[in-house]
């Protein structure tokens, strides 16, 4: 690969991590061709960016971005790489990994790092708590159900009791009759 070739995919590298809060970086290492391919596809599916990249390539792409990812360069940036963009939803790619790893009895692709708001999870321990992630959406839902919430309570309240206090207040009026 000539220098040109390469600043041609660091400078398309450093797009993709710029316009993506969400990526991973996978070892896929040990995983035979027929393997490779079924993980691309379900990627594909799920509709997760996966490349495979020059471990000196996505460092040179990362320094350029404002946030500080000097601590992927000891860990993560090692051995064979594969990123996975997943734009929006930051637990997708997780979710795919322990899918893929369940219908192929594989214990690849392994979890190196990621990167999801600029925060940074190094090393596979990480990968069943980001798959356990909420997404955005389902965030905003909860946040909305639990606003929601109070406002019926008080409005079923006033209903139910107000028709207990009408009744009260007929039967005192009628006493004193």
């Amino acid at each position: 690969m000539t220098r040109e070739e390469k600043a041609i995919v660091i400078d398309e590298l450093y797009a993709k991590f710029s316009s993506n809060d969400n990526f991973y970086i996978t070892d896929a290492s040990g995983m035979s061709v027929a393997q490779t391919n079924a993980l691309r596809r379900l990627c594909f599916e799920k509709g997760i960016e996966y490349k495979v990249v020059k471990n000196t390539l996505i460092q040179k792409a990362l320094e350029k971005m404002d946030t500080d990812y000097a601590p992927f360069d000891e860990s993560v940036l090692r051995g064979f790489s594969g990123v996975m963009f997943s734009g929006e939803n930051a637990n997708l790619p997780a979710k795919t990994i322990k899918e893929f790893r369940k219908k192929s009895g594989s214990k690849s692709p392994v979890l190196k790092g990621a990167s999801i708001d600029t925060d940074l999870f190094i090393g596979e321990e990480n990968l069943d708590m980001l798959s356990s992630l909420k997404s955005k959406a389902e965030l905003i839902g909860e946040v909305i159900t639990l606003l929601q919430s109070p406002a019926k309570n008080v409005i079923s309240g006033l209903k139910g009791s107000g028709g207990k206090l009408a009744g009260i207040l007929k039967t005192l009026s009628e006493r004193e009759n």
